[in-house]
């Protein structure tokens, strides 16, 4: 398993940069490589991707998410991978830390995770997250419900 790891630093409140990160059908935007992601249900989300100039598509179920702290998720099929988002409140906003892990499929994948690619990759996408964010009044959206191992066990109070 190959592993990247990168922060940034956002000018917003923990709520702010939590609220659109759960946005995860708005992740084209900030994301390269990113086609689509559909919301299946509270725990689950479609993922479309072109890698290395193919499309490729799975589904992952988030494991874990306390409102305003942290999302992980992991692969239910399909490209092998898991991640962590964390966010933590700092002097001037938020600092998004990303732990992803996957699993490189083919040589061209393999050479970019060796040569740190990938990391170069999820700090432009954060750049971008930290422009969107920062560039906008309010949030497009929020979902506050908890998971614990893949269960919802907190329902957004507000029903969104």
């Amino acid at each position: 398993m190959a592993t990247v790891e990168e922060s940034i630093d956002v000018d917003v409140p923990v709520s702010a940069a939590y609220d659109q990160w759960t946005q995860f059908e708005e992740f084209p935007r900030f994301m390269e490589g990113v086609v689509a992601v559909r919301q299946i249900d509270d725990s689950h989300v479609r993922w479309v991707v072109e890698v290395a100039g193919e499309q490729r598509e799975w589904d992952a179920e988030i494991v874990e998410q306390e409102p305003y702290r942290v999302i992980a998720w992991r692969s239910v099929d399909g490209m092998r991978n898991s991640g962590r988002v964390e966010f933590t409140p700092i002097e001037d906003g938020t600092r998004v830390q990303v732990v992803l892990e996957y699993e490189p499929d083919g040589a061209k994948e393999s050479v970019g995770a060796a040569l740190g690619i990938d990391g170069g990759q999820v700090a432009d996408d954060l750049e971008r997250f930290k422009d969107l964010v920062e560039g906008r009044e309010r949030p497009t959206g929020a979902w506050r419900g908890a998971i614990r191992d893949g269960d919802v066990v907190d329902r957004d109070p507000r029903g969104t």
